[in-house]
């Protein structure tokens, strides 16, 4: 899927929300637990109530490796369901994959052949070689790790090296490698403060934004900050949806509150 096709859906759902589906069998209404996958029927239920309202969808493969084989054949059969019912929409692995070489080969394979998505979230410590492998697939994203929203991001990706934070270094750097314009960027959502110096460095590049809703990140300065001319910006709330309720009526619930940001959405693309 090229970003052209994803700005085209953006313009027809006026929408750029991306829903986390971060399954807890914790958190999940009870009554789904008697069913033979209660991950899959989860997913199904939430995305047959909010497919509509969003244009991509990120799992969190760290919520489906949790539960062994029967986790990962749950995301298995989400991303198929995806795939064979809504292809139009934008699937990201959320799986901060990044090794030397032969290894990142074989992650990329894993997500972008085997499973089929369109996107995987990766790690750029280990630098080029580390990441070129993912670039290397054709209409497949990789979505750098640039300037994350948690607190211990501050430990390194905003230091300074050579009077210039590390982040930006990674920004800079990661547009000379090979297949660069496949390239995406996550930049948190509590970090709206830093979108402006981020959009100097890479104005046309998609950029994945969690934070808003439950870790506090604000629609309205991601925007003001980060848009571009194609918006530029697939914002993912994951807890805030799905969990909206626990009970029977989760997944209308879980609309009402994807509702609630896809008409925030549609109000600023206008």
């Amino acid at each position: 899927m090229t970003s052209t096709e994803i700005f085209s859906q953006i313009q027809k759902k006026k929408s750029f929300l991306c829903i986390g589906l971060d399954v807890d069998l914790q958190k999940i209404p009870s009554f789904l637990l008697e069913k033979e996958d209660p991950i899959f029927e989860f997913n199904k239920a939430i995305i047959e109530a909010t497919h509509h309202l969003c244009v991509a969808y990120k799992p969190n493969t760290a919520f489906y490796e949790a539960y062994g084989i029967k986790g990962w054949k749950a995301l298995e059969k989400t991303i198929n369901y995806l795939n064979e019912n809504y292809p139009e929409i934008f699937t990201i692995a959320d799986a901060k994959r990044g090794d030397i070489g032969n290894t990142s080969t074989m992650y990329a394979k894993a997500f972008f052949e085997d499973l089929s998505f369109d996107s995987v979230t990766v790690a750029p410590y280990m630098g080029k070689d580390s990441v070129e492998p993912f670039l290397a697939f054709e209409n497949k994203h990789t979505i750098l790790l640039a300037l994350t929203s948690n607190q211990g991001a501050f430990d390194f990706q905003t230091k300074q090296i050579n009077s210039k934070e590390l982040y930006k270094q990674v920004l800079e750097t990661s547009k000379t490698w090979a297949n660069s314009e496949n390239l995406m960027y996550v930049v948190g959502a509590t970090k709206a403060e830093f979108l402006a110096d981020i959009r100097q460095i890479v104005p046309n590049s998609f950029l994945l934004v969690p934070g808003v809703g439950a870790q506090g990140g604000n629609l309205q300065d991601v925007c003001k900050y980060g848009m571009n001319h194609q918006v530029g910006l697939l914002i993912n709330s994951s807890r805030g949806i799905i969990y909206a309720s626990n009970r029977e009526d989760f997944a209308a619930a879980a609309a009402n509150k994807a509702s609630e940001l896809q008409i925030q959405m549609a109000e600023i693309l206008r």
